[in-house]
């Protein structure tokens, strides 16, 4: 049929028109197409992407367990299924390692039995997780190869090196008391262990309060002797510790690093000689000196006792009788004690 010019050209326009609204339709829906496509897209990276949303920050020192978690890795594997990565800071002592959560640095960590004490009289707000047992061959009083020192009571007008606020700290302080001795009768040198060492081999000190692994290396490495230890005065627990906040926000993870250290301390109470040799690799000790160092650590990592708490309670207060910390220490305080 032939339409007139006028109608056939209002037919074309109404066709164009039509032309015009699909093209529009098919592009939006392209647009949008495109765009599903690529939020899909996105979605599927995500769990790539950002997998690992969380951190714990654990410090550690040249001794102990934690060493042995870490170059395990069996930490990392357990964690990774909740989304949670970890990061090792080593140290040299424990009060700086207890600083270091303190303000923020790291989230947990082990120590000796005095450095909480210090840490807790400066206010920091820390938590006791668990311990390993008493340890009372670990740390002890050294003095040189052939030296006229030969017991405590001769410490009297001597200079005597110590890391201050460390578990070796606390031995000096009660191997003199056994002695008869009072805190001013020594003349405390406070050095960090290598500044130490290098002072006890040099003859600037007369003795070395100290733990291992350095105890032992001064034993094996320079002939040092021990002349007291920590039995009958200490009894040398190591402490894992949190930052308050972290292990309440974070009661899951603090539960699966000591129930992966608890594995390692058993496997490391059955294995000592593996210890020793797997301590040498990792901290660069010879082999007498990790053997030795090994064959004194304490096994068996348990959650706080009164027994503990009451041992602890027992250094605060020796602390605050020596005027050694500026207050008083309530220990339970800082007992993690997880929501049910």
């Amino acid at each position: 049929m032939t339409y007139p010019v006028t109608q056939q050209s209002h037919i074309s326009e109404a066709v164009g028109r039509r032309s015009g609204i699909q093209a529009l339709k098919d592009s939006a829906i392209a647009v949008l197409l495109v765009g599903a496509a690529a939020l899909a897209v996105s979605l599927l990276a995500l769990p790539v992407a950002h997998a690992q949303t969380r951190e714990v920050r654990i410090g550690y020192q040249k001794y102990g367990t934690l060493i042995i978690l870490k170059a395990r890795g069996t930490l990392e594997k357990r964690l990774a299924p909740l989304g949670v990565s970890v990061k090792w800071a080593e140290f040299a002592f424990g009060p700086p390692l207890l600083e270091a959560i303190n303000v923020g640095s790291i989230d947990y960590g082990t120590v000796g039995e005095a450095p909480p004490i210090f840490a807790l009289s400066a206010g920091a707000d820390l938590v006791y997780v668990a311990n390993e047992p008493p340890a009372l061959t670990a740390e002890g009083i050294l003095v040189r190869k052939g030296s006229p020192l030969k017991t405590p009571a001769d410490l009297k007008g001597k200079k005597v090196a110590v890391a201050k606020g460390s578990n070796a700290n606390y031995l000096l302080v009660k191997v003199l008391e056994k002695a008869g001795l009072k805190w001013t009768d020594i003349q405390p040198v406070y050095l960090a262990p290598a500044d130490a060492r290098a002072a006890f081999e040099t003859g600037a000190i007369d003795a070395w309060s100290i733990w291992d692994p350095f105890l032992a290396a001064g034993q094996t490495q320079i002939g040092a002797q021990v002349i007291a230890d920590a039995t009958g005065v200490a009894n040398n627990y190591q402490y894992f510790l949190a930052s308050r906040s972290y292990a309440q926000k974070n009661p899951e993870i603090i539960k699966a690093i000591v129930e992966e250290t608890a594995r390692i301390d058993d496997w490391g109470g059955k294995n000592k000689k593996e210890v020793g040799a797997f301590l040498a690799k990792e901290v660069g000790l010879d082999a007498a000196t990790a053997e030795l160092a090994a064959s004194r650590l304490a096994y068996g990592i348990k959650p706080i006792s009164a027994e503990v708490l009451a041992d602890q309670q027992r250094v605060a207060d020796t602390f605050y009788e020596f005027r050694l910390i500026p207050k008083k220490v309530t220990v339970n305080d800082a007992v993690f004690k997880p929501a049910p």
